[in-house]
């Protein structure tokens, strides 16, 4: 049911979408861990700028973009996904899995009042997450074969049970109400069911931003030629699929964030202009994006969980609570 809504209100109301290509693994998350190396491993997608301390937009417009649309230097990530291969040598077990499609969907942009602020920042999901009972359902956290018939019963943030005829995918959406002095955020509400939310959807003091979707695509048929049948052999670096959580730094340049709000009578899909170009004609970059902190961190999935248990406490406790905690 999740899953037609979102199809529905697709094609039905004002978006864009832009491809971003993968640049890199690593265990860092400048919004929940700023300046630490201690974050389970995030693969992330966007300007190549993004490292440990970064918190603003003119940084991010700094780097190389690997986003199809040549104005968006904005940065996302989310937690790797990984193959898990329990009889493989002790430190082989978990192979991380390059997406084969990353995209950002921007909608609602006819309801949008505001465009994303500079230094925007926001999280949606929940890392410390296990079962249903971690979620909400705002979120939208789908997991599901690309194509295929839903699966009936299953949890909709739960791995599919059976092959993927095709890519699994996996939905996750954020809000779509903010604070532009605070970044505070909410999920927009109808107001005739939530007294504290204005004619906007929003609650006081916030406005209608343009609703980011990321749609994530993995094509797992090289991987496990054999397909599965019950739990498949996949885990996120932070847990479950119910841990499944997207983090996103506004880096668009202001021309372009702007112009995605500039004609309020459509409602149908166009393509964003900026002073780089339009649409998705590819970045604007000259060289490849790579890691520009390469002397940090790791993208190494065991050093990963060693830096994690180094720090006070469970390492999972301490990674999954913040995470939870940073934007909702």
């Amino acid at each position: 049911m999740i899953l037609s809504f979102l199809l529905a209100a697709g094609l039905a109301r004002a978006y864009t979408v832009t491809n971003v290509d993968l640049f890199m693994f690593k265990n860092i998350d400048p919004i929940v861990w700023p300046g630490q190396y201690v974050s389970h491993m995030h693969s992330f997608f966007g300007s190549d700028a993004v490292n440990a301390n970064t918190s603003t937009s003119a940084e991010l417009r700094e780097g190389c973009s690997t986003a199809r649309n040549p104005n968006d230097f904005s940065v996302y990530w989310v937690p790797t996904l990984y193959h898990v291969n329990a009889s493989a040598a002790a430190n082989k077990t978990h192979t991380p899995i390059t997406p084969m499609r990353f995209s950002a969907y921007y909608e609602l942009l006819n309801e949008a009042e505001i465009p994303f602020p500079e230094n925007f920042q926001a999280v949606a999901g929940n890392a410390s997450a296990t079962s249903p009972a971690g979620l909400n359902s705002d979120n939208g956290i789908t997991w599901f074969c690309e194509g295929d018939d839903a699966e009936e019963g299953k949890e909709s943030a739960a791995f599919p049970s059976k092959t993927c005829s095709t890519h699994l995918q996996t939905l996750i959406l954020f809000p779509d109400c903010a604070n532009p002095d605070t970044f505070e955020t909410a999920y927009s509400k109808n107001p005739d069911w939530f007294p504290a939310y204005g004619e906007n959807r929003c609650p006081e003091g916030m406005y209608r931003i343009p609703r980011l979707r990321f749609s994530i695509r993995y094509d797992l048929r090289g991987i496990l030629p054999d397909g599965w049948e019950g739990e498949p052999p996949l885990a996120l670096a932070c847990g479950n699929s119910f841990c499944s959580h997207g983090d996103f730094i506004n880096g668009w340049l202001p021309e372009a964030a702007e112009y995605m709000l500039r004609d309020p009578t459509k409602s149908e899909y166009f393509q964003v202009e900026g002073p780089l170009g339009a649409g998705d004609q590819g970045s604007a970059c000259t060289r490849e994006a790579v890691d520009s902190d390469p002397g940090h961190g790791t993208s190494d999935y065991e050093e990963s969980v060693v830096a994690m248990q180094q720090q006070t406490g469970s390492a999972a406790t301490s990674v999954n609570e913040g995470h939870s905690a940073a934007k909702h």
